[in-house]
Parts: structure tokens; sequence; C-alpha cells
């Protein structure tokens, strides 16, 4: 991977100082803006929008036609579906109270971060500021008004959580006082509305 180009599709635009790392992938139709930073391994689906600045850690899995607006920050491993979007403006508003059109001083950008192994569902709405907790999931459609906790599983609009999901992207299912995914067999435990890996014992 590190001696791997980076592959742009031919109708796919990187606009000059956007940074892309080994193995990227971009393809047709989507536009990665100046500063950007694409890390290795990851690809962006056709129609993907990553604005200004925005920064994508390695191996991430952005779907067609979505949209991330700076100044949004994705840790490795996110997964981030079709034509969801990221927005960046607590007030949003083209003009300003006086009739003249706004500039980009008129307003401050809120960004959305989503940490490690996190996955945001098809057609879902991050409303900045908030951040995606590493390993949750964020159901299609929902939207995201509020932070989501690590490995939360978030529905609904506002989404709110009904369950909890492993790193393997499962549902887990209680098992006594812990919780246990059903793919790897993994542990998780619940403290205070926090949930961790269980540690195998040496």
């Amino acid at each position: 991977m590190p001696n791997t180009p980076a592959r742009i599709a031919a109708t796919a635009q990187v606009d000059d100082g956007a940074r892309l790392g080994a193995g990227v992938v971009v393809w047709d139709l989507a536009h990665v803006r100046e500063d950007a930073v694409i890390g290795e391994g990851s690809s962006l689906g056709r129609g993907a929008y990553v604005g200004p600045g925005v920064v994508l850690g390695r191996n991430c899995k952005v779907q067609n036609y979505a949209l991330l607006y700076e100044p949004a920050v994705l840790d490795d491993g996110v997964f981030v579906g079709p034509a969801v979007v990221f927005t960046n403006d607590v007030y949003p508003r083209a003009i300003n109270p006086d009739g003249s059109r706004k500039s980009g001083d008129d307003w401050h950008a809120v960004g959305v971060t989503v940490r490690t192994g996190a996955a945001i569902g098809a057609r879902s709405v991050c409303i900045a500021p908030v951040e995606i907790g590493e390993w949750s999931l964020v159901a299609a459609g929902a939207t995201v008004t509020r932070d989501v906790a690590a490995y939360a599983l978030v529905a609904g609009s506002p989404a709110r959580r009904i369950g909890w999901v492993g790193r393997a992207g499962a549902r887990l299912v209680a098992d006594g006082d812990d919780f246990r995914c059903p793919l790897t067999g993994e542990l998780y435990r619940e403290a205070d509305g926090i949930l961790s890996p269980v540690e195998p014992s040496a």
C-alpha cells in the first residue's frame, strides 16, 4: 500500500493543495477541495464531496454522493453511507439581516467529528457541531443532533440510542451483566452509560 499511487477517475476533481495518501481511490464526479487530506487506503464514491481542509484518516469509505462539509474530521476506518450529509453552519442563512449576501467572513464553520471505526448509515444527516463515538452505528435516515457514545446504535429523528453494537457492526445481545457480539463472541460491559470491551483474562 505505501507505494501504491492514488487512483483518480477522469471525471473527478481534486483541487490544488489537497493531499491524497497511497492507495486512495476517487471515483467519477467526486470533488476533493483544497487542503483536504484523504488518508491512505481511503475511497470516495461517485459524486462525493469533501470540503476544504476536511481530514479523513486511513481506510475510510465514503459512499456515493455523501457531502462532508468543512471542518469535518474522520478518524481511521470510518464508513459514510450514500447521500449522508455533514452540516457546518449553526445558523444557516444566504443573506445577512440587512439583506446583503453572506460571505465567508459572516459565519463561523463548525464540524462533525467521527471517531475510529464508526459507521454512518445512508441518507443520515449529522448536524454540526457533533461527535460520533468510536465503533458506533448511525442508522440509515437518522438525524444526529447530539453526540453519539462509543459503540452506540442510534436511530430516528432526532437520533436516540436504541442499543449497542460491537466492533464487527452487529447489534449486541444481553449476556448476564454483559453484552455479547453474536458474530465474534466479544464481550462488552456498560458502566454509567459508557460501553467498553471486556478484555480477556491473561
